[in-house]
């Protein structure tokens, strides 16, 4: 399996690093293009440094780098995931704006009608923000906030990451065991 991840400045840059953890877990080759607003980011919310991140996926690119393999459609990937997705990226991708390679690969994917996965980082959403969710999800995106549950008992933040990067994994068909399942309600008397 061959997938691209893409790392954008939203918060929550820590999805976008668990995901590359367990891909490279799991034998996934990862084509990962990280901007530069996710490292900044990645500065405040992690402990994460760029040589960490660097040494994660199978080939790393830059947002600028749009003469690399994932800008073309005649590079055969299994689909592309964007943990997190900034609202700025979502809109790039709900009116074809192509001015990084992360909305390039992203419109490439649509083109080519393979998974694209939107992990959207934001909240309260406008009506501006919904509308491209739907522009996107009607394109063929798969648009999933990164909201995680709570009927596993979350110990801690890192098993809520885990919940939501085992949904990824999971819209992706990727076998894991991040997380617990819901396995119904517990019955009483």
């Amino acid at each position: 399996m061959k997938l691209v991840v893409a790392i954008t400045g939203a918060s929550g840059v820590v999805y976008g690093v668990r995901l590359l953890e367990e891909l490279k877990k799991v034998g996934v080759e990862t084509h990962a293009i990280v901007s530069d607003a996710a490292y900044l980011t990645m500065k405040y919310e992690t402990s994460y440094t760029r040589k960490q991140i660097s040494s994660l996926p199978t080939h790393i690119y830059t947002e600028e780098e749009l003469e690399a393999p994932v800008a073309s459609g005649s590079f055969q990937t299994d689909g592309m995931v964007i943990a997190p997705c900034s609202m700025k990226t979502l809109a790039g991708i709900s009116y074809g704006f192509e001015n990084n390679l992360v909305i390039r690969a992203a419109l490439v994917t649509l083109k080519e009608r393979r998974p694209l996965l939107l992990l959207i980082r934001e909240t309260p959403l406008s009506s501006i923000q919904i509308e491209n969710m739907l522009r996107c999800s009607r394109s063929g995106a798969v648009v999933m906030p990164a909201s995680p549950s709570f009927y596993n008992d979350p110990r801690d933040v890192s098993a809520m990451v885990d919940q939501m990067v085992g949904r990824i994994l999971d819209s992706l068909r990727i076998s894991h065991s991040l997380g617990r399942r819901w396995s119904g309600s517990p019955r009483k008397g």
